[in-house]
This record gives C-alpha cells, structure tokens and sequence, in this order.
C-alpha cells in the first residue's frame, strides 16, 4: 500500500467504494486521514461495510470541514454532467481530485530519496492498445530482472501496490477518466498510443477527450514523452512538447509510416521494427515471429514498448527476447487454441468499430464471431475490412442489425456464443483463424467483455476436447 502524504487528521471525502475508493480509503487512513466513504450504490456501500469501512451520507455533509473529495473515476464530473455530490463538493470550494492524483503526490518519500537509483513511473495513455502496452513493458523489465509492478486501469489500483524498491519501476496504464481529474500527474516516462472516438459523452466531444488525454502530458511534463503519430492528435502532441527537432526527450513511434528527421523515431513497417536516432539506424527487429502481437495494431503497441525500453537503458537485443515471449493479454487477441490448422483467438476486448477494424486488418481467412449491444452506427463502418472474412457468425442483441450491414459477407444468425463457436469450428478450414472481435458492448449477455471472452474460451474448450 502507498500511505497517501499530506491529509494526517484532515478530514477527507471518498466518493465511490469499488476497487479504486476502497484502496484510496485504506490508503488514506493508513496516512492518518478521517476518512468520509460513500457511494450511490447500496449494494457497494454494504461491501464497503462489510470490510469494515465507515460510511458518510456525503448529500448531507457540511463541506465546510471537509479538505478533499476523492471521486473514482466512473463517477462523472463535468459531462454529460456533474454527479450531485461533485456539484455540492465543488460550489463550496472543496478540491476534487482522483486516486492517481492522491498517487503521484505520495510516490515519492523520504526513504526513496535515500535510494540509489530512485523508483520510477511510467504511464500509458490513449484510446486503443493501453493495456496491451502496459502489460508489454512490464514484461520486458521482468525478462531484464528489474524489479517492476504495474496497476492503473490494469489489474491493482495504484494506492494497493507495495511501495517501491531501489531501481523499481511502477508501469500504470491510466484511461482519460483517470488523467482527467489528477490534480498530480508526474510520471517519468509517459506514453500515448493513440486516439480515436470513445467516451465522448463523458468529455464533451473530441477536444475534450483529447484535452484529458493530454493532461498527462502537461501538469509537470515527463522527462521523457513517447508518442503514436498515426493521428493529427499525436503529431500536434509531439509537436508542441519537442524543444528543437533533434529533441531526444520525445520519442515519436509509428505502425505503417516510415518517420524521418533527426530526433529519436521508432516505427513498424511491413512487420519489421526499426529505431532511428540522428537520422541513422540503431537497430531492428522481426515482429512477424512474436505470436503474442499479431497485426498492425500490435506493431505499435511494440513500438511503443520498445520506446520505454530503450528510454529506461535496455538493449535492443534484450527487448527483442522480451518480445518474443509475450503471450499476449486474455481477451485481446489472445491465442486460446489451435486445432487441424484452425487457429481460435479471443479478442473479446474489442467492444467498438474501430477495435475490431484493427482486429480484423491482423488475420487472413476470417471466420468472424460478432454480435453483442450494438453502438451507434453499428457495423457499417467495418465495411472496408470485411475483405478477410469468410463468413461471419452473429450473436447477442444486435445479431440480425449487423447481419443488414454486412452487405456480401456470408453470415449466420447465431444468437449464442455456444452456437456460433460451434458452427465456425465446424466450416473452418486449415489455414483459417475462428476470431471473436464482437464490435460491441458486452451487456446483453454478459455483465462484462471479460466474461464473454471466458465464454468463447470456454467454447473453444469444448470443441477441442471433443476432436
């Protein structure tokens, strides 16, 4: 646990008792805070009870003694507008700030300045391949020894993880509700991947989705910015934190496009990863053998990794090591089996168009699972991506709305994961990949992509083990 500085007898607010509030109200007595919890839910404020968590009906409260409100980061704050409490919290003066906030603030101590070589953070950003990358660059300070853990939007809350070891690393994948509102953001290396439409409701509308994105980028800057310039976003980013061309201290990557200029560039081409630093080669790397980052997408998610990599001292000879020995994340183009030539991958994660395009552009020979809560606009999008499926198999809510929107594609109406695994097994042929990229939410059949994922793995279990 990372014992939050500066609130000892203070009173403080916690709004939202899932795995974030309920780490920050540790964290935060733990630094000698009076802790204020409470939460909409009455289902979370009897866990909250039930682990022994002291509750305040913060409608009621007088925020005149309060110092802080802590908000997890589903609650919204602004858009499409203010939870009630936030409202209250803020008409009366009262900061409002996030657990990453709380986080960055209380990182740094008097015992890890004494250190030899102080602890270090990174943090990844951006709308698609955050977690990907992540869990990427924890794995290859683990193949390099060096003492790393990662949370954020990935596994442990930040306030949950022990505190940090000489020389360790901490990797957090951070979404724009956790940049939007910390009052602290000062990781040593920070990462953005990408950007395409996602939470716009929550931001109010593109600049506001990248404003918070870039948030990460700006309160205290990072000594060293790794950034995707595949969009105008990432360009304009890289752009505005460069000092002089030649600026080492951002490392622009790219998948697709090959990146000239005398600064330090790193991009994928045709499967290959190249660096470039002052205008010459550093070093290169074969992607098409790593199995664990299959397609484009993938390519930049190593790009990006690699970045950190090479920022914090590795070599390139041992990132490449790393690299192949990534098996990926489940759920996100997750290898979960292989059978007569037909291989089974589980991208369950890609709950939106722009998800399953990257998916789908990974493959040859497509049998396609799909299906799910369909979004706005539904599949249409995906038309010039169809060209590698043989057939596609739709389930869930939105099955015969997406079915419309397929134009020739080949399709059946499956309506469960059980019958559309079964029945894309049963066609498939050698050489053909049976993925699930579903280009919609989870809901109607599962509380969450996790879950469906589960599903599909659990399918594919079954038709392997009955070959």
């Amino acid at each position: 646990m990372i014992p939050v500085q500066g609130f000892e007898g203070r009173r403080v607010a916690v709004l939202g008792l899932g795995r974030s509030g309920m780490a920050t109200c540790a964290a935060l007595s733990a630094g000698g805070a009076e802790v204020l919890a409470w939460d909409d839910s009455p289902e979370s404020r009897a866990r909250a009870e039930a682990a022994d968590i002291v509750l305040h009906d913060l409608t009621r409260e007088d925020w005149a003694f309060i110092a802080v409100l802590i908000v997890s980061p589903g609650i919204p704050h602004l858009y499409p507008h203010p939870n009630p409490i936030i409202a209250q919290a803020m008409m009366a003066g009262v900061p409002v700030d996030n657990d990453i906030g709380l986080f960055f603030a209380s990182f740094a101590t008097e015992e890890t300045a004494e250190f030899d070589q102080p602890p270090k953070v990174v943090a990844v950003t951006g709308s698609n391949g955050k977690s990907t990358t992540t869990a990427l660059i924890h794995h290859i300070l683990q193949v390099a020894g060096r003492p790393v853990q990662m949370a954020g939007n990935i596994g442990t809350g930040v306030l949950s993880i022990d505190p940090p070891m000489d020389g360790e690393v901490v990797v957090l994948e951070l979404s724009s509700y956790q940049t939007d509102l910390a009052r602290a953001l000062t990781p040593d290396v920070a990462v953005f991947t990408n950007l395409t439409p996602d939470h716009l409701d929550r931001h109010g509308g593109m600049g506001g989705y990248f404003a918070a994105k870039r948030r990460l980028f700006a309160e205290g800057g990072p000594d060293r910015a790794v950034i995707g310039v595949d969009e105008p976003e990432g360009v304009y980013l890289a752009s505005q934190l460069g000092q002089a061309p030649e600026d080492a201290r951002v490392i622009r990557i790219s998948s697709g496009q090959k990146l000239a200029g005398p600064g330090w560039n790193i991009f994928a081409r045709k499967g290959f990863l190249a660096e470039f630093r002052r205008g010459k080669q550093v070093a290169a790397i074969d992607l098409r053998t790593m199995p664990g980052l299959p397609g484009a997408h993938n390519h930049q998610n190593a790009c990006a990794a690699y970045a950190v990599a090479r920022s914090l001292g590795l070599a390139p000879k041992l990132i490449e090591t790393a690299l192949a020995t990534f098996a990926g994340l489940p759920h996100r183009s997750q290898l979960v089996g292989e059978r007569d030539g037909v291989r089974f991958v589980n991208d369950s994660k890609a709950t939106n168009v722009d998800s399953a395009a990257k998916a789908l552009q990974a493959f040859t020979k497509i049998r396609w699972i799909a299906g799910g809560l369909g979004k706005e606009g539904g599949i249409s999008a995906l038309q010039p991506h169809l060209g590698a499926v043989a057939k596609a198999y739709l389930i869930g809510h939105s099955a015969r709305e997406f079915a419309l929107q397929l134009g020739d594609t080949p399709h059946a109406i499956c309506e469960t994961m059980a019958q559309a695994v079964a029945l894309a097994a049963a066609e498939a042929e050698a050489g053909d990949v049976v993925l699930l990229a579903p280009a919609a939410a989870s809901f109607d059949q599962y509380p969450d992509f996790e879950k469906r994922g589960e599903d599909f793995v659990a399918q594919v279990g079954a038709v392997l083990a009955g070959a």
